[in-house]
């Protein structure tokens, strides 16, 4: 990351990043990616993979606006968040209040390039839409979670995919680029990353996503406007339903070996190699 300051200006805007503060919470598309994140840690969690909650450090890399710090109290009662945006952290911070949970969070200001924590710091890290940000060197990114994780620890990644999917929604959250399944494999083994579960997501909806992007690429202003935000935003109808057709996927993830064949995510169950036996 090429700057001369240590806190980059963020490629993600203070309006885009308020934006989604404000619809979040009741957008079908985070409800949806919640349920498939948590049925991939519930396993992990019953296969011994992860401590007890009170045992647990958890990390979220990229954390935004903190939604998934909130979730990660699920598995740790002490959640680190990390974000270069200040102005995320502060959205960050305001949902903490709001929820009573400040004493269980804990945020910090960094890159994920060169995250500010001692090694093996954690028993569980997530990162969620962030790999393939701008701002973002994937391959030093993955050494750092490598880096941060305890032996044996537990990695959640979530990233956007096929590169030929880009459209409006990429430009506003600067998205530079979109993985395949077999190069995020590779670059997680790299870093010393076992590869637990990898699958596609957002599959049952792929065919609607791609005539969307197929037309963006064919009708004029395409550049840039990120009102997919308001899509589905409410309780409504239609966002109750999509939100429940992207969480039936959560069981295909977890039960099939190869996962699920294509979809507009890749999501990640990985762990850190247990560190060797003492002779």
């Amino acid at each position: 990351m090429s700057s001369s300051s240590a806190f980059p200006r963020p490629g993600v805007s203070n309006e885009t990043y308020q934006r989604m503060f404000a619809l979040e919470d009741a957008h079908w598309w985070f409800h949806g990616m919640e349920a498939i994140a948590a049925r991939l840690l519930d396993d992990a969690r019953a296969a011994g993979m992860l401590p007890s909650p009170d045992a647990c450090l958890a990390l979220d890399a990229g954390c935004g606006t903190g939604r998934n710090l909130r979730f990660l109290r699920r598995y740790s009662t002490r959640v680190t968040g990390l974000d270069y945006s200040a102005y995320a952290l502060n959205l960050c911070a305001t949902r903490a209040r709001a929820s009573r949970d400040e004493s269980h969070w804990r945020l910090a200001r960094g890159s994920v390039n060169a995250m500010p924590f001692r090694d093996g710091s954690f028993d569980l890290v997530t990162c969620a839409d962030v790999l393939s940000h701008s701002a973002v060197n994937d391959v030093r990114a993955l050494a750092e979670i490598a880096r941060v994780l305890r032996p044996g620890g537990v990695l959640f990644l979530r990233v956007a995919a096929y590169d030929a999917l880009r459209g409006k929604h990429d430009i506003a959250w600067s998205i530079a680029h979109r993985f395949h399944r077999p190069e995020l494999r590779d670059k997680l083994c790299a870093a010393g990353l076992e590869v637990h579960r990898l699958s596609y997501a957002n599959t049952w909806l792929f065919p609607v996503a791609l005539v969307k992007r197929i037309l963006e690429g064919l009708l004029p202003g395409a550049d840039g406007d990120h009102d997919d935000l308001h899509a589905g935003a409410g309780d409504s109808w239609l966002g109750k339903m999509l939100g429940r057709v992207l969480a039936s996927e959560a069981p295909w993830i977890a039960r099939f070996p190869g996962g699920l064949p294509c979809g507009l995510s890749l999501v990640t169950l990985g762990r850190k190699a247990a560190a060797a036996p003492a002779p």
